[in-house]
């Protein structure tokens, strides 16, 4: 099938001239295209046809933006959309001077949504996910990266990633399921770390990538939860069953979780909120991505990634929501751009290639989406705007008016009940 789309006021196709990923000076090229359709073919783009051609152009349909700007479909790669109860009495403690450290050595944080998924079952995990999903949808996010995480224990483990694998099918989407069971050790193993550890290596890696259930393995490099000792033997292992893997490291405290990180080649490191300037060097050298949370910071009220720093040393700069009950609750990947360029210093340029082709980049997954190339998936956000700038300008407000997957509107905003 052959779909046309039409009467672009602008087609920011991100190219990347065949590398599939955008490094500091080349974050703000996004190679605008202007008075040019797209032409769709099975779910790929065809070719980009120049608008005094179209009429030669055949099509089984056509699709007219009406003066819209054509982005390639956002990518939100870091989110623990999957979960159950609330943590806002945590939030009014922040306000009264509660730390996150503090809050989750009292027992809450992780813990706390721990206990509410152990205590949902699948049928109600699905119910509170598939509006979360939607939302994203409605953002023009056209590929969502979801983690476990919040059950902790072999069986609510496979449930949460049962949950994501769900929507894998059920869903207009992509859906990256990631395995991170590695996100603190629960209160049964308090004493004994290693057995949790032990069971995650031995028991859920094998049985995971066994039943398909995620090809991506996370864990959380903090003192309050994985050592950089811990991370080390988890990803060996996960590297030897052939996972991808990625890592949480460098958010409050700096325990060595970036050494481990590019000693294992991993796909992206996040966070980085207290990353030490020497080591921006060497991660900006590596072939991994630095993934900021701009969200959290704002959240939390705690200290901003270096996002110039590391632009400025030739680092591979990707955004994402790191949506969840604790510590970012904004599922919102439009309002992380809009934060990056308030708090980063970012410009708009530069957080459109880092929610697009980087953040695809860490997830392993820039070959076929994140930019608009001929022969990649023809993903869009498509936003009511005539200047990119304006995506940024109007904080809050959502300016997607049809959101495309693989040539097809799974969104539209005039459709809306």
């Amino acid at each position: 099938m052959k779909t046309l789309i039409t009467n672009a006021a602008q087609i920011l196709t991100i190219n990347t001239n065949g590398k599939h990923v955008k490094r500091g000076k080349n974050l703000s090229e996004t190679a605008p295209l202007l008075n040019h359709s797209i032409l769709v073919e099975d779910g790929l783009i065809k070719d980009f046809i120049p608008n005094s051609k179209i009429s030669e152009i055949t099509a089984d349909q056509r699709i007219d933006v009406n003066n819209c700007i054509i982005l390639p479909g956002l990518v939100e790669c870091h989110t623990h959309a999957a979960y159950a109860g609330s943590r806002a009495n945590e939030f009014l403690m922040r306000l009264k001077g509660a730390t996150y450290e503090e809050i989750s050595q009292a027992g809450g944080g992780i813990t706390s949504t721990m206990k509410a998924v152990r205590n949902s079952s699948f049928e109600e995990l699905v119910k509170l996910l598939a509006p979360r999903i939607e939302h994203f949808i409605s953002q023009g996010v056209t590929t969502l990266e979801i983690k476990s995480g919040y059950g902790l224990s072999f069986y609510d483990e496979i449930k949460l990633l049962q949950v994501i694998n769900h929507f894998k099918v059920h869903s207009a989407i992509e859906i990256v399921p990631t395995f991170l069971g590695a996100h603190t050790y629960p209160p049964e193993y308090k004493n004994d770390h290693q057995q949790y550890l032990k069971m995650i290596i031995e028991e859920l890696l094998p049985y995971i990538i066994k039943n398909k259930l995620a090809e991506h393995v996370d864990a959380f490099c903090e003192k309050t939860a994985f050592s950089a000792e811990d991370v080390d033997l988890l990803f060996t292992r996960a590297k030897k069953l052939g996972y991808k893997l990625r890592l949480h490291t460098e958010q409050f405290n700096v325990v060595g979780g970036l050494d481990i990180a590019l000693k294992h080649k991993v796909l992206s490191v996040d966070h980085l909120e207290v990353i030490n300037d020497e080591d921006i060097p060497k991660l900006a050298k590596s072939g991994t991505a630095a993934l900021l949370l701009p969200g959290v910071s704002f959240f939390l009220g705690c200290p901003y990634a270096p996002a110039r720093k590391l632009i400025e040393s030739n680092a591979t700069v990707a955004l994402a929501t790191d949506y969840n009950p604790g510590s970012s609750h904004i599922p919102n990947l439009q309002l992380i751009m809009q934060l990056a360029a308030l708090n980063y210093k970012m410009s708009v340029e530069e957080i459109i290639s880092a929610v697009t082709i980087n953040s695809a980049y860490a997830m392993g997954l820039s070959e076929r989406i994140g930019s608009l190339e001929i022969g990649k998936q023809a993903d869009f956000a498509i936003f009511e705007a005539r200047e990119p700038s304006e995506i940024i300008y109007n904080i809050g407000i959502n300016l997607i008016k049809y959101t495309v997957k693989k040539g097809k509107i799974v969104y539209s905003r005039n459709s809306e009940n």
